[in-house]
């Protein structure tokens, strides 16, 4: 008997010590996740633009980047992965691991449009990645020749419905120029028939020229064509005016009171990064935004910069998912 109390008091305490063993491994490892954490960045930190050098994503994720990288203490490199309309980086994002080091400069596109536009998109906006910082928006102008017989709206309405139609050039299918296009010809009705092109400035020189009626296009790229006299703007995709353009009447505002849809840039990391990390990060994303230097910079591009708070970011991106998905379901839109 008492040989058996014996055995069974060892058994009890080898377990209490198994138990005692697994708490003070979690508790150490916890430890060092929050060290970790606090002492972060220790290496280079890898931004992903999930579009080509020169584009404007990539503009803009230089200009964020440098200054993260002065705030935190440590270089941010910028790494191109273009392809599949943002869906190759965007997907090297979400799989990579959840440490703060590698980062995606995210889209109204890769992050708005694409879980809308793709059957089998290969990453989850809402599941995998957990949003840094919001850099800013900047809406399209709806732009014509300047010889061009349309002087409104009226005009493209009329000559959708009562003649042989028009047709509208985009940078690209699904892009937010060829997706504003597709919700004004809802509004306007008629014939309207979408001409995409693989960039943006080929489809500019085409609008100019008179192969295609008309196109929605960012304010950096247009404007100068409009100030030489090539472009003339008929009104703007947001709700309210640009700063960019500031002369444009919202297309909002002259009877389709419900038409608000802007490009806009955030940075994101995959989902499950530590807390503290994520902190890190926010701050970092918020000073670097906040600075003369970037806002300037990225007000040469027509974007204009808004502070959001991670509940704020997350709550933008559902609404935008949910905006574009109602606009590519009415237009039929698919990825090509």
């Amino acid at each position: 008997m008492g040989a058996m109390r014996t055995t069974t008091f060892a058994k009890a305490a080898g377990l209490r010590r198994g138990v005692l063993g697994i708490a003070v491994g979690l508790l150490a490892g916890l430890s060092c996740s929050v060290s970790a954490a606090q002492d972060f960045p220790t290496r280079t930190v890898k931004m992903i633009v999930p579009f080509g050098a020169g584009t404007t994503t990539d503009i803009v994720a230089r200009s964020t980047s440098e200054a993260m990288s002065k705030l935190l203490g440590q270089t941010i490199v910028v790494e191109n992965r273009a392809g599949g309309g943002g869906v190759i980086g965007s997907s090297a994002v979400a799989k990579a691991a959840p440490d703060g080091y590698t980062l995606v400069m995210g889209t109204a596109s890769t992050h708005g449009i694409n879980p809308s536009l793709y059957k089998n998109l290969p990453y989850d906006v809402m599941k995998d990645f957990v949003p840094i910082g919001f850099v800013g928006y900047t809406p399209n102008l709806l732009i014509v020749a300047t010889n061009s017989p349309y002087q409104n709206l009226a005009d493209l309405k009329a000559a959708a419905t009562k003649g042989p139609g028009l047709s509208f050039a985009s940078a690209g299918s699904g892009t937010t120029g060829h997706l504003a296009s597709e919700l004004l010809k809802t509004k306007l009705g008629g014939q309207m028939v979408h001409v995409p092109y693989k960039e943006g400035g080929q489809a500019l020189t085409d609008v100019m020229g008179g192969q295609a009626q008309f196109m929605f296009y960012h304010p950096a790229a247009v404007m100068p064509h409009i100030k030489a006299g090539r472009l003339r703007a008929l009104g703007v995709s947001s709700a309210t005016k640009s700063a960019a353009a500031p002369g444009v009447v919202p297309i909002a505002q002259q009877g389709y009171p419900d038409f608000d849809l802007v490009s806009w840039f955030m940075v994101y990391a995959p989902v499950s990064t530590p807390p503290a990390v994520v902190a890190r990060l926010r701050a970092a994303a918020a000073g670097a935004v906040a600075t003369a230097d970037v806002a300037e910079k990225l007000a040469g591009q027509g974007i204009e910069t808004r502070a959001m708070t991670g509940d704020e970011m997350i709550a933008f991106n559902r609404g935008e998912l949910s905006k574009w998905a109602a606009v590519v379901q009415r237009s039929g839109a698919r990825a090509d």
